[in-house]
């Protein structure tokens, strides 16, 4: 069939019903000896290769950023100068100070999870649906937490003393992941996190639904950012707690990085991440002075830059060839850790302080979480994802069909 500009096409089937596009027939090959490669293909499998590759090194990140958290609250927390604690009852710098010192820097994996999370949530929504994004959301992060505030409270009421447990309807109210949005307090402090992910995951979901491009992400990046930095001085309440300036930036750097590996470096890229770094870092500055008061700015940004480059690194494919199924099980095992060995952990510290070295409680117990975490990925997230799969993609396909056809 000759089309109006003389090219023979093909008829194929399009998205509509019963429509039809007219497609170019590819040119006849010319034997040359070698394979034939279309302008622009080389590109375009560079990109392809580089969005369906699994990124084993990040799984490694992931698990070290989570243990570097775990340790920061068992054995970072409380300087010599600094009154003693419900956990240990006396300075964990007068303890095991050597412990201590590296231990101080260990909320920074908070700010990395962050970042991650901007990279992974780029990479894992990319070509989805709204729906296939909500579902993923909800796949990955309720099951383990359901059973992290279940155990943590259980945790609470069989060993009081340390923690406060909390009342019975602020529990259940809990195990919507909003209770921060209520102004309820956590059954386990670490899910502050949580409410800054939520909201991260509610503004990206609006870039989700119109279909994610290399620009549209640069955009989104752009305006979050401006938005993040106007929203401390702007005096609305409603724009700060969207803007989520405590974070935002962490975010931002992580989609960027997700940019860099699907798409390759480019100066505005570099120049995003740059602008995330120098507002990370003050960042940083401001959470020393304000919550951890245990670590010094310097050593903080130095871990942080270290781990923007190893991020870069990633990105760019230095570390294409680091493999392995103990990386997969590493990853796996992060979420799960993270939500159970705050409140848990620290109150079995306390009971068990006496009973051996401070340095080797702190290896046991983290052990412990280490299994726990892989039970409960092994017995609850991977039987309940699967459930809640099921389920969420029937209810959605009740909706299309009450609709109607098309």
């Amino acid at each position: 069939m000759r089309g109006a500009d003389g090219r023979t096409t093909i008829p194929t089937r399009a998205a509509g019903l019963g429509g039809t596009l007219q497609q170019p027939l590819p040119p006849l090959a010319v034997p040359t000896g070698r394979s034939p490669r279309p302008v622009g293909a080389g590109r375009r499998a560079v990109v392809r290769e580089r969005a369906g590759r699994r990124l084993y090194a990040i799984d490694g990140i992931r698990l070290l950023a989570a243990l570097m958290v775990a340790v920061h609250h068992y054995a970072g927390t409380h300087r010599v100068d600094q009154p003693g604690n419900a956990i240990w009852d006396r300075p964990v710098s007068d303890i095991m100070p050597t412990v201590f010192r590296f231990a101080s820097y260990g909320w920074i994996g908070v700010e990395i999870f962050f970042v991650i999370s901007g990279f992974v949530i780029c990479m894992s929504c990319w070509g989805r649906s709204p729906r296939q994004f909500f579902v993923s959301r909800v796949m990955r992060l309720y099951p383990a937490y359901w059973f992290a505030v279940a155990f943590t409270t259980a945790v609470l009421v069989a060993l009081p003393g340390v923690w406060d447990r909390l009342r019975a309807r602020d529990v259940l109210l809990n195990l919507t992941m909003l209770q921060s949005g209520s102004g309820v307090m956590n059954v386990d402090g670490v899910y502050w996190t949580l409410w800054s992910e939520l909201r991260f995951y509610l503004l990206f979901l609006l870039v989700v639904a119109t279909g994610l491009t290399y620009r549209k992400v640069v955009v989104f990046c752009c305006v979050w950012g401006a938005a993040a930095m106007l929203a401390p001085v702007s005096g609305l309440p409603l724009l700060e707690l969207l803007a989520n300036p405590d974070g935002a930036w962490y975010f931002i750097a992580g989609l960027a990085l997700y940019l860099m590996h699907r798409f390759g470096q480019d100066l505005l890229l570099w120049g995003i991440l740059a602008m995330a770094w120098l507002m990370g870092q003050r960042e940083l500055g401001l959470r020393i002075d304000e919550v951890e008061h245990v670590s010094g700015w310097r050593g903080s940004v130095l871990i942080f830059t270290v781990f923007l480059l190893a991020m870069v690194a990633i990105a760019l494919g230095a570390t294409d060839r680091v493999r392995g199924k103990w990386l997969v099980t590493a990853g796996a095992l992060t979420y799960p850790l993270y939500l159970t060995h705050y409140a848990a952990g620290t109150t079995l510290i306390n009971r068990l302080r006496d009973t051996m070295d401070a340095r080797v409680l702190v290896c046991v117990v983290l052990a412990g979480f280490l299994v726990l975490s892989w039970l409960v990925h092994r017995f609850v997230e991977r039987p309940v994802a699967g459930v809640l799969k099921r389920g969420l993609d029937t209810s959605f396909a009740r909706m299309r069909n009450a609709r109607g056809p098309a």
